[in-house]
């Protein structure tokens, strides 16, 4: 079988255009995830048991189902109870839901990470819970959450290619676009995994990048 460049080079701005919207819906999702993420993080630190047991009972519900399963609910489920969401943001909010299940833990961890005895010479002075929270541990344990966090926005990127199945026009669904008019999977599922590889690949220098610029406590 003869590989068919020309098909690669035509089908590269037709992808580009699916990676545009995988990187939206990628970008929407984190800032959401990790705006979710981050407190439900806080909230497991809280001293409330009730409130930690919500928050753990999210989480083991989000890392115990597929993110197929999430999907399916958020798009298929939520219009039985009246919430109708066209499929971009439904898409973006079943990842944004996703990684805010695994960002909690990632936050909890890096407080966690944080020297104990800070958080008692600032109990020492006088400093209330939710003070040595945001003033003392949450600044000091950013460098240790930035690689993990980053982990979860490349773990988005490659979880959107499931956002195909409710038709949202993302790279591997402009992928199969191509694929069910010119027959030729080996040519655009290899363009795709090269969109996908360079994608992560920056975002992994990024990490790196950012983790370096961070004050070391």
């Amino acid at each position: 079988m003869a590989f068919d460049w020309n098909l690669v080079e035509n089908s590269v701005p037709l992808l580009g255009a699916g990676l545009l919207t995988t990187l939206k819906i990628s970008s929407l999702a984190m800032l959401l995830g990790l705006a979710l993420g981050g407190v439900l993080g806080l909230a497991s630190m809280s001293r409330s048991g009730t409130l930690r047991w919500l928050v753990r009972a999210y989480v083991d519900f989000i890392r115990g189902t597929p993110l197929l399963i999430q999907i399916f609910l958020v798009y298929f489920a939520l219009p039985e109870i009246g919430i109708n969401l066209p499929e971009f943001w439904a898409g973006v909010i079943a990842l944004a839901l996703n990684a805010a299940g695994f960002l909690a833990e990632i936050f909890r961890a890096g407080l966690n990470s944080v020297e104990k005895g800070q958080a008692e010479a600032a109990r020492s002075i006088g400093m209330r819970h939710t003070q040595i929270l945001w003033h003392v541990l949450l600044p000091q344990s950013l460098r240790s959450v930035v690689p993990p966090a980053t982990n979860e926005l490349i773990s988005l990127v490659k979880g959107s290619a499931l956002l195909s199945v409710i038709s949202v026009y993302e790279l591997t669904r402009a992928g199969q676009a191509v694929i069910a008019v010119h027959f030729a999977p080996f040519e655009i599922f290899l363009l795709i995994a090269l969109y996908y590889y360079l994608t992560v690949s920056a975002l992994a220098w990024l990490s790196r990048w950012l983790e370096r610029r961070l004050p070391a406590w």
